[in-house]
């Protein structure tokens, strides 16, 4: 059945859309979410998936703090709620270096973590590499061990999430917007390919595909796509119990039985198709930092699409001049962590009209002050 009207109109079925619904339907407010392919279908089901604390100080710092809070609050309540596994785990990692300039980066970067709070990171010579995992390269010199950090499996928070938000009353519903109903300033309803639905509140939550939506608002969105590849290895070896990390690049045994490698950050526009340039690169990557994997077996290659505006911070909060409509995007290849602080920020600024979280610098205006 389509619903014609509701509170809030969601457009954007990724993690930060369903997780606003999800919060919006604890507040007792309902919500229909519209996405115009399947949810998760896009980068929030396909992304690797490793959580952080967020004490490095920066922009994003607030933001990424109260994602990995409530990513630990969903992993008790969403498989109780909807009995979907979402594969939370907390996890260590070990970030390796292989030059000098690589050793003062991390120690740089450990000296941040280590002032903020996170006690549970150290410095590790290429010996105790070695006794963490005795599978690295012999050319590692050295790394960052850290014992405060998690992982979940994407698409089945998506799937717990989705379970979960229509349990407290929210739809979705596959569609396409097109634009906005708007009078005196505020938003009564979006427009549809398949037809209208009313509403007082719309949240723009379109990942990479935000900029569709400056027509609507008449406001420049500066989010453009970054493109992402991820290997699922089939390996002999035993599973690795850290997670490990060189240069942007990753690997960590999932409990699916597979070796998970990533990444690659591609300016391709919106092509997402996976390419063997893409699993090349990685499977480089991985083999400097892992040499055993020389027979690992491709199990499934995937690639995405990550939001990522042109300043490099989220965009977030009320779109001006039209009452009502709110965005929230630009996480890039931390969507994962974000997403739920993101969605936390959107149900507080529509249910109490403010946040406790900082989100100044990520106004989504800024685009039309600078231009």
């Amino acid at each position: 059945m389509n619903t014609q009207s509701t509170d809030v109109v969601i457009v954007g079925g990724g993690i930060v859309g369903v997780a606003t619904a999800y919060l919006l339907g604890k507040a007792g407010i309902n919500s229909v979410i519209i996405e115009k392919d399947s949810v998760g279908s896009h980068a929030s089901g396909f992304a690797y998936g490793g959580l952080g604390r967020g004490v490095q100080p920066g922009p994003h710092t607030a933001i990424q703090s109260e994602g990995w809070k409530i990513h630990n609050e969903f992993a008790l309540v969403l498989p109780e709620e909807t009995g979907v596994d979402i594969q939370f785990r907390h996890r260590s990692s070990l970030s390796l270096a292989f030059t000098d300039a690589e050793v003062s980066n991390l120690q740089d970067n450990l000296n941040l973590h280590q002032l903020n709070g996170e006690v549970n990171a150290h410095w590790v010579d290429a010996e105790g590499a070695k006794n963490i995992e005795s599978r690295i390269s012999p050319e590692v010199i050295g790394g960052i061990y850290s014992e405060e950090g998690a992982d979940v499996e994407p698409y089945r928070l998506m799937i717990a999430l989705v379970q979960a938000s229509e349990r407290v009353g929210a739809t979705v519903r596959n569609d396409r917007v097109i634009g906005l109903k708007t009078k005196a300033g505020h938003v009564e309803g979006v427009l549809l390919e398949k037809g209208d639905l009313s509403c007082q509140n719309v949240v723009l939550a379109m990942g990479p595909w935000s900029g569709e939506a400056s027509s609507w608002i008449n406001l420049p969105l500066e989010v453009r796509p970054l493109k992402g590849q991820i290997l699922r290895l089939q390996t002999d070896e035993e599973p690795f119990t850290s997670s490990l990390r060189w240069s942007g690049n990753y690997a960590t045994s999932k409990p699916d039985g597979l070796l998970w490698a990533g990444t690659t950050e591609e300016e391709a526009g919106f092509d997402d198709t996976p390419t063997s340039a893409g699993r090349d690169k990685i499977m480089a990557s991985l083999l400097k930092m892992i040499p055993s994997v020389t027979e690992a077996r491709l199990a499934q290659h995937t690639a995405c699409l990550r939001p990522v505006s042109s300043d490099g911070l989220l965009v977030l909060g009320k779109v001006p001049e039209t009452e009502g409509v709110y965005i929230a995007t630009g996480a890039g290849r931390q969507g994962i962590l974000m997403g739920p602080a993101m969605a936390r920020v959107i149900a507080d600024l529509i249910t109490k009209d403010s946040t406790s979280i900082p989100i100044d610098k990520f106004d989504p205006s800024r685009f039309a002050k600078s231009s």
